[in-house]
């Protein structure tokens, strides 16, 4: 069977995303008074970094094989916070409604003017998100796209399964409308490995050893 793109290549990595964070792009200057002006040239992009646990010499070799697939970043593949698959108050996909709530069916209601706060609809009734939860917003084209952000507030959805306004980082990219799909289960963004960052080095006297790479967010 054909191998199919973005590989999702984290289900089951041994390991761990050692940093997930935005990285701004931005001029920076400097006033006489020492105050830095930033001025942002385009909206920040995910970068991330992940490594293994120490791997037995066939795990180390089945994972060279499955970054290898990627072929230094030519492929793409879903890009996650590893600790956030799940909201903080749902570990493991607990959440309060049972299995009747799948974690990828809820929509965007209401977009703020802002362009960084939503409303999210069709949650649980009294579902919660906490400050550091993730959420992916899907817009359906071709291609499709995935648009991860970054909860800012507390937010509690209503007894109707809808939340007050709360903000998100990065803002919302062009084209987010209403009736988007969100989700809040493994929410992700396409990646690609940034080119030479693999490094899988084994011990010569056990052929025990660790893979890493990094990556970034491509739209």
């Amino acid at each position: 069977m054909a191998i199919t793109y973005p590989l999702d290549i984290l289900t089951g990595f041994p390991g761990w995303s050692t940093e997930f964070n935005l990285s701004w792009r931005q001029e920076q200057s400097r006033t006489a008074g020492g105050r830095t002006i930033l001025k942002d040239f385009g909206s920040p992009l995910w970068r991330a970094a992940y490594v293994s646990r120490s791997l037995s010499p066939n795990e180390l070799d089945e994972w060279r094989a499955r970054l290898n697939a990627l072929e230094n970043g030519v492929h793409t593949f879903k890009g996650y916070r590893m600790s956030r698959c799940y909201p903080m108050a749902y570990p493991n996909g607990s959440w309060p409604t049972g299995d009747s709530f799948d974690g990828v069916s809820a929509t965007v209601h209401t977009i703020a003017d802002s362009n960084k706060a939503i409303r999210v609809d069709e949650l649980p009734a009294g579902f919660q998100l906490r400050i550091g939860d993730m959420i992916q917003i899907t817009r359906d084209g071709d291609p499709a796209r995935y648009d991860l952000h970054e909860v800012q507030e507390t937010s509690t959805a209503s007894g109707a399964g809808l939340t007050p306004l709360f903000e998100v980082r990065p803002h919302l990219w062009p084209g987010v409308a209403a009736d988007d799909l969100v989700s809040v289960r493994r929410p992700f963004c396409l990646m690609q490995l940034e080119p030479g960052s693999i490094s899988d080095q084994a011990d010569p006297s056990t052929g025990r050893g660790s893979v890493s790479f990094r990556a970034v967010e491509v739209r």
